[in-house]
């Protein structure tokens, strides 16, 4: 499996209900969301990422999930290509990064996780392999084992002009991010 880097930095998009995805997360909902993923293209159903908070501390990997829909274009006026290049995904796990990290950044400048670019500029950055295979095994020991989640099956989310490596901020979607519900 290949596992990517989703960038979020609260000086550049500031994320207000993160606070309460992160208890819907922890309660088992399968919440779905949209994330810029920069130029990365290469990114799969069923990949793997990773969230890292960079620029404010606490700095460090807070989030992870699995990718649910490759990406796609979204017109946005503000870039010079005229889109931006975005990504569904279904978190499985997810905190409050503006209280804490799972794995903060110091451990990430130990090696083998030190082999990675972690505070990269914009999101899409493919982890590699040296360094996935050592976050896998410490977010397993951290958060215990992850399977994927059902994706949720409404439709996907109004996406707005966000940067790229941000989350759509719920303030500025049409409607909270998606949950599995019971019904099949």
């Amino acid at each position: 499996m290949t596992a990517f880097l989703l960038i979020w930095s609260p000086k550049k998009s500031p994320w207000p209900a993160l606070p309460e995805v992160a208890k819907r997360v922890a309660a088992g909902e399968a919440v779905a969301d949209v994330w810029g993923c920069g130029f990365a293209r290469s990114i799969l159903p069923g990949d793997r990422v990773f969230l890292h908070r960079v620029a404010k501390e606490p700095k460090g990997v807070f989030g992870s999930g699995y990718v649910t829909r490759a990406p796609y274009e979204v017109p946005d006026a503000t870039k010079k290509r005229g889109f931006r290049l975005c990504i569904d995904f279904v978190y499985d796990w997810l905190v409050d990064a503006n209280e804490v990290v799972t794995i903060d950044r110091d451990t990430l400048r130990t090696y083998p996780f030190s082999v990675q670019t972690w505070d990269a500029q914009t999101s899409g950055i493919s982890i590699k392999p040296i360094a996935e295979g050592a976050l896998e095994k410490r977010w397993k020991a951290l958060t215990g084992p992850r399977k994927p989640l059902a994706p949720p099956s409404i439709a996907p989310l109004a996406t707005q002009s966000a940067p790229d490596s941000a989350p759509i901020p719920a303030a500025r979607r049409s409607r909270a991010p998606r949950v599995q519900s019971g019904e099949s």
